[in-house]
């Protein structure tokens, strides 16, 4: 389970990060490109990523010790 986690959160956050940089056009060449709504939603995605991640490795540690 802390892998799932841990690599759902690592993929989150790219995705967020790709959202993010099509939404303030940096990425071009998409229909997202531009569009302030994935702007928004890029760094939402990527900051649930970071939780997850950063969940996933506490449990993974909270695991080895006990």
């Amino acid at each position: 389970m802390n892998g799932f986690l841990i690599g759902l959160g690592v993929l989150m956050i790219v995705v967020g990060g790709v959202w993010t940089l099509q939404g303030v056009g940096v990425l071009p060449g998409s229909v997202m490109s531009g569009v302030a709504l994935w702007a928004i939603l890029g760094p939402v995605v990527a900051l649930i990523g970071v939780a997850l991640l950063v969940w996933g490795i506490a449990r993974r540690r909270r695991n080895a010790r006990g």
